[in-house]
């Protein structure tokens, strides 16, 4: 067994038993009831496994990334379905596919975000010179490719997704006004803001630039009342941030 393989069976082997416990007890809670299915508990430890299994670097080919990439997708969409449906979450396909689109939307965001990184460090690699160049002024140089990023997490997405529920005709905007703000943008921005520290580390002006691109969103979509949705995606940014610059201080990290 190869070095790289038994790091990855220890990442599965870590996740699977943190996700074994999280399924454990949060099961009875969500399902408000003293059982714990097992097939839900197995789907919260597949589930794990699969989060630590998402923390190893890239692939160093492109094709072998979206190769892995794709049947990391598979097999998460997979258990989390499971989950779902054990969850009693739904009670018809339609919710599943409504579910699995959100995992979707996560995993394209956290995807995504990591890809910048690994790219900016397979182009750092490729130049020229051995020494790359100092960093900027607060690190906008470095910050400046997540930008994309960061507008489509912040404004592009939420606005896409408002129009989708007033096309469906929502009286209530659960998506755009709970899951969105409470759930998705906090664990993306934490996920990219840990990517960005440990590759650059620490980087203040992102979280800066979240919480202003989701600030245009508050006043398009919300009022005033919904100011506190700016830090939910600033702090976790820069929570990871700093996380990063702490494992980057550890060890070196491609991914």
């Amino acid at each position: 067994m190869t070095e790289e393989r038994k790091k990855s069976m220890a990442r599965i082997l870590i996740g699977g038993i943190l996700g074994t416990l999280v399924g454990l007890v949060l099961v009875p809670y969500v399902m408000y009831s003293r059982e714990c299915p097992p097939l839900a508990v197995l789907a919260c430890a597949a589930l794990g496994g699969m989060a630590g299994l998402a923390t190893q670097p890239f692939a160093d080919s492109g094709r072998a990334l979206l190769l892995r990439s794709a049947g990391h997708f598979i097999l998460t969409a997979a258990f989390f379905a499971l989950l779902v449906v054990e969850l009693d979450i739904t009670l018809d396909w339609t919710g599943v596919l409504f579910w699995e689109g959100l995992l979707a939307l996560l995993y394209l965001l956290i995807w995504l975000g990591r890809w910048i990184g690994w790219y900016l460090e397979v182009k750092r690699l490729r130049e020229l010179l051995g020494l790359s160049p100092g960093p900027s002024p607060l690190k906008w140089r470095e910050t400046l490719p997540y930008l994309p990023f960061v507008l489509l997490l912040c404004t592009a997405a939420p606005l896409a997704l408002r129009s989708i529920e007033r096309a469906m005709g929502t009286d209530i905007p659960a998506l755009t006004g709970i899951v969105y703000p409470m759930l998705i943008l906090p664990v993306a921005s934490f996920c990219v803001g840990l990517s960005l520290g440990k590759r650059r580390g620490l980087c203040p002006l992102f979280p800066v630039a979240c919480f202003v691109c989701y600030l245009l969103v508050v006043f398009v979509l919300y009022n005033s009342s919904a100011l506190f949705h700016c830090f939910l995606t600033a702090v976790p940014a820069l929570g990871g941030n700093l996380l990063g610059l702490c494992l980057r201080r550890v060890r070196p990290t491609g991914g």
